[in-house]
């Protein structure tokens, strides 16, 4: 595997750490990101004036040269399978899919084939340019095994730089779909005294809470509010279901990215996701307010019925401005449509 040399010159006034200070001066079109020029310094790939440096906390001075050898892109350990996939935009830089329910994104160990990345090895063939340094999708994001809908895939560095950015800034918009028990309302006094949720202006509830992994059952993650990551979540309802409702179509939109995230704040607000496992639970739905086929539906329903909707960032390369809309997938569909049936 062939090599390439990167030279340049350290700037004035050089951040105090030698990989802060190269993120800042590499060249633009090289889109190096901090943590990779991290691990090629510990790999011995810079030199800061003929000498090799491996710490990447060591001082650099103004005016210093540096020479970094940058490997070409190689094959990724994960094999391209014929995956039929449904793109909703493509171009040399970027992929929009609409995955679909029950689809994992990325290998593990519980799912080593059938994912997103291996469908995207072989959809994209010889167009990926390589993301930190391997031939392969730049995963910047994911939803859930059992959620559907749209994820923006880097297909070079530069993108998976730009893309990952957005997302660190909160910059990306992403509203879901989903379908819920109970009705999310200011009026309900419920609502009221559980910590972390709040009303805003148009009916939108909002969920602030920490998120961190369950102590018990660390498949699960649990709400807190000291220790855990930042979260907040917002939900408005789009359509109530049953006579009195007992169902709701819901918007929910993040204002950061947290695993599980919306599944655990709308159950947090008691308002589970009908389908989901591990948090919604499954609720004996009342005779009055729904017909036994529908009740029998929901009941049913085999997984989360959650949709990334709406995607929309700005192109990592280009700057355009970019919003993508994904309908409701089938079972999400009927769903609906079974709910909507009157109870005659």
């Amino acid at each position: 595997m062939g090599t390439r040399q990167i030279e340049f010159q350290i700037a004035a006034d050089p951040p105090p750490r030698l990989d802060k200070a190269l993120s800042r001066d590499v060249p633009d079109g090289e889109n190096l990101s901090r943590t990779r020029l991290a691990r090629l310094i510990e790999g011995g790939a810079v030199q800061i004036d003929g000498a090799e440096i491996r710490d990447p906390k060591a001082k650099v001075a103004e005016g210093a040269r540096v020479t970094i050898a940058v490997a070409e892109a190689e094959d990724s350990h994960i094999g391209p399978e014929d995956i039929p996939l449904e793109i909703v935009f493509e171009d040399a830089d970027v992929i929009i899919v609409n995955k679909p329910a029950g689809m994992v994104v990325h290998p593990a160990p519980g799912s080593p084939s059938g994912t997103l990345v291996n469908a995207l090895l072989h959809h994209c063939g010889d167009d990926l340019s390589g993301v930190g340094g391997v031939k392969r999708p730049g995963i910047v994001h994911r939803i859930d095994k059992e959620t559907s809908g749209l994820l923006v895939v880097a297909k070079s560095d530069a993108a998976h730089h730009g893309l990952a950015e957005q997302f660190a800034a909160h910059s990306v918009e992403r509203y879901y779909r989903a379908v819920c028990y109970g009705v999310p309302d200011a009026n309900d006094p419920r609502l009221r005294g559980v910590k972390g949720i709040s009303f805003e202006p148009g009916n939108i509830m909002r969920v602030t809470t920490q998120l961190a992994r369950h102590k018990t059952n660390r498949q699960k993650q649990a709400v807190l509010f000291h220790g855990g990551r930042h979260a907040v979540t917002r939900a408005r309802v789009v359509e109530t279901f049953g006579v009195p409702a007992g169902l709701a179509l819901i918007e929910c939109w993040l204002e950061t990215g947290r695993t599980h995230q919306i599944r655990v704040h709308m159950a947090h607000a008691g308002h589970g996701l009908v389908g989901d496992p591990v948090y919604g639970g499954k609720r004996k739905l009342s005779a009055k307010a729904f017909s036994a086929a529908a009740a029998g539906f929901v009941g049913t329903f085999p997984r989360q019925a959650l949709h990334a909707a709406v995607l929309g960032f700005e192109h990592p390369v280009t700057g355009e401005s970019l919003r993508f809309e994904a309908d409701l997938p089938q079972d999400m569909q009927c769903l609906v449509e079974r709910l909507r049936a009157p109870l005659s």
